[in-house]
C-alpha cells in the first residue's frame, strides 16, 4: 500500500528525530519489557551471585534479538498498519523509512543477537531466542490475517523472554524456568484480549483475525480471558513450589492473581470499554509487581 504514507500530514511525519524513528521501529517499550523479564529470569535462575558480565552479554544479545524481530514484524505487517490509526504513524506506513532499510537493519540486528547469544552466552539461550524469533515471525505474524487463535501461539515466544535469562544464567532448562515462561505465557493473553477488544474495529480494518473482531459479541473472548487468567493464578504458584521463592512471594502472587481474574470477570460480564481499559491497566501493573516479588523473596 504504497499511497499510505500520503494519509499523514507533512508535518506529523517530520516531527520526529531519527533515535525516535528507530525506537518506534524496534518497539522500544515492548523491547524494554523483554529485557526486564529476561533479567529477572537471569537473576532467578543465577545460582548464588549473579554473574553481571554474563548477564549484560545476556541482555545485549537479547535486546539485539529482540529490536531485529521488532523491526520485520513491522516490515511484513506495514500494509495492514497503515490502516489502523493507532499503527499509521509507524516508520514504515508513515514514509519515514523504506523497506529495504528495514530489512537490512532488522536481519542484522536479529542475526547478531543470535550470534552474540551463541558466542558470548551459550548455546541453550541462543536456542530458544531462535525459536522465538521463528515463531514470532514465521508462525504468530502470518497467523494473525488467518485465525484468532494466534494469540495463543504468540504466547509462546511472548513467554520465551525470562526462560532466555533462567537458560543464560544456567546452561541448562528445568522446571524452575519453565515455571516463569507459564507465568508470562498465561498473562499474554488477558493482556492483548483487553487490547483487541479496544481496537477491534480497526483490526477488523486491518484485516487482523483477532477473537474480537470475529467474536462480535464478546462472550468467548470474555471466556478465553477468565480461562487464561485463572490459568496465571496458577502457573504463579510455580516458582514457590519449586523453592525458588518463599511465603512473601507466594502471598503476594495469590493476591494480585486473583485481583487480576477478578477484573478479567468484570470484563467478561460487561464487555464494555472501561472494563477492557482496567483490564489491560491492571495487566501493565500485574507483570512488574510479581516479578518483583519474585526478585524480592527470591530463595
Amino acid at each position: 500500500m504504497k499511497a499510505t504514507a500520503q494519509t499523514l500530514p507533512t508535518a506529523i511525519v517530520a516531527e520526529k528525530s531519527w533515535p525516535a524513528v528507530y525506537a518506534d521501529l524496534v518497539k522500544a517499550r515492548l523491547t524494554l519489557l523483554v529485557l526486564l523479564t529476561t533479567l529477572v529470569g537471569f537473576y532467578v535462575g543465577s545460582r548464588g551471585p549473579a554473574d553481571f558480565a554474563l548477564m549484560a552479554h545476556t541482555l545485549f544479545g537479547t535486546a539485539l534479538l529482540a529490536g531485529g524481530a521488532a523491526a520485520l514484524n513491522e516490515l511484513w505487517e506495514r500494509d495492514h498498519d497503515a490502516r489502523m490509526r493507532r499503527t499509521q504513524g509507524r516508520p514504515l506506513p508513515s514514509g519515514r523509512l523504506q523497506p529495504a532499510t528495514v530489512l537490512l537493519f532488522g536481519v542484522t540486528c536479529a542475526v547478531a543477537g543470535l550470534a552474540w547469544l551463541a558466542l558470548a552466552v551459550n548455546v541453550p539461550a541462543a536456542l530458544l531466542g531462535t525459536a522465538s524469533l521463528a515463531c514470532y515471525l514465521f508462525v504468530y505474524t502470518p497467523l494473525k490475517r488467518v485465525t484468532w487463535l494466534n494469540t495463543l501461539v504468540g504466547a509462546i515466544p511472548g513467554g520465551l523472554p525470562p526462560l532466555i535469562g533462567w537458560a543464560a544464567a544456567r546452561g541448562e532448562l528445568d522446571a524452575g524456568g519453565w515455571a516463569l515462561f507459564a507465568i508470562q505465557a498465561c498473562w499474554q493473553v488477558p493482556h492483548f484480549l483487553a487490547i483487541a477488544w479496544i481496537y477491534r474495529e480497526e483490526y477488523a480494518r486491518a484485516g487482523f483475525v483477532m477473537l474480537p473482531v470475529v467474536d462480535r459479541a464478546g462472550r468467548q473472548t470474555g471466556r478465553v480471558s477468565v480461562a487464561l487468567a485463572l490459568a496465571l493464578v496458577a502457573a504463579s504458584l510455580g516458582p514457590f513450589a519449586f523453592g525458588l521463592a518463599g511465603p512473601v512471594y507466594l502471598a503476594g502472587a495469590l493476591a494480585l492473581g486473583l485481583l487480576f481474574a477478578g477484573l478479567a470477570v468484570r470484563f467478561a460480564r460487561d464487555l464494555t470499554l472501561p472494563r477492557a481499559w482496567q483490564l489491560f491497566y491492571a495487566s501493565l501493573l500485574y507483570l512488574p509487581l510479581v516479578l518483583g516479588l519474585l526478585v524480592l523473596d527470591k530463595r
